[in-house]
């Protein structure tokens, strides 16, 4: 999923040095998100893991 996140913020520079700002602004708020979604279910395995171990 990080590399999801990555891939659109990619693409959002691209868009932003071609000037498509709808596009760029698009591509980030995806990127944004998904980046988002990656902490909260990293953070989750890893006190899943935590909890599991003990």
């Amino acid at each position: 999923m990080l590399h999801y996140a990555v891939v659109f913020f990619v693409i959002a520079l691209i868009a932003a040095v071609f000037g498509f700002g709808g596009i760029a602004a698009s591509a980030a708020g995806i990127a944004k998100i998904l980046f988002f979604v990656f902490v909260v279910l990293a953070i989750a395995s890893f006190l899943f893991g935590l909890i599991k171990r003990n």
